[in-house]
């Protein structure tokens, strides 16, 4: 069976620095009808063990450590015995969600996961938090670009632990020096391509400063 991508969006809140929001994420599964990672296990984790199926669960991907991205990871690994992943950057993030339960793994830059035959190349983008990744699948033309790189621009950099000339270098030395033609999944909102968003580098510089 050849690797595909499916989507699913899930509900929730978004909480940091003392406010909330109601958020809907992105939540991405990529395998095959055996086997699958996930993407951000966001806020319902009986709806991505329904969207897997019998699939074996591979690993549980973080792309950051916000609450939103992470709020079911623990139930999905209880469910699912796979291991939660990690840059090891955003533990502290992750201490104020699950301060009983750590990852199971860490993500490193250039660290390649693999699942259906495809695999997905860490790339350590920081700047929307300070372990933010994002996931490469060349054989997909796919980025799993996190809560770094949207349709329109960077992730939001107000809060605690982000940084917006750090973000603005992880795009462009990371993201958009990627083939144009890749997709960029995000982790809200609309998919976009990197071709897209390249030559707006500038305009979002000017908007940022």
């Amino acid at each position: 069976m050849t690797a595909r991508i499916e989507h699913l969006v899930t509900s929730g809140t978004f909480s940091l620095d003392g406010g909330t929001w109601d958020v809907d994420n992105n939540v991405w599964i990529v395998g095959d009808d055996h086997e699958a990672v996930v993407v951000d296990a966001a806020h319902d984790a009986e709806a991505i063990a329904a969207a897997l199926g019998g699939r074996t669960l591979r690993a549980i991907v973080s792309t950051h450590a916000h609450n939103d991205h992470i709020d079911a990871a623990p139930e999905l690994a209880a469910r699912t015995g796979a291991p939660i992943l990690l840059h090891s950057d955003d533990l502290p993030l992750w201490k104020q969600t699950h301060p009983d339960r750590a990852p199971d793994g860490e993500l490193t830059d250039g660290q390649v996961l693999t699942v259906a035959g495809v695999e997905l190349t860490v790339l350590h983008t920081p700047g929307h938090a300070p372990g933010a990744v994002c996931l490469y699948a060349p054989d997909l033309s796919a980025l799993f670009s996190g809560d770094t790189l949207f349709a329109g621009g960077p992730g939001a950099t107000g809060r605690s632990y982000s940084d917006f000339p750090t973000i603005v270098e992880s795009i462009r030395e990371r993201l958009l020096t990627l083939p144009g033609d890749t997709v960029v999944h995000t982790g809200h909102g609309d998919t976009t391509t990197i071709g897209t968003e390249a030559p707006h580098l500038q305009e979002w510089i000017q908007r940022g400063h």
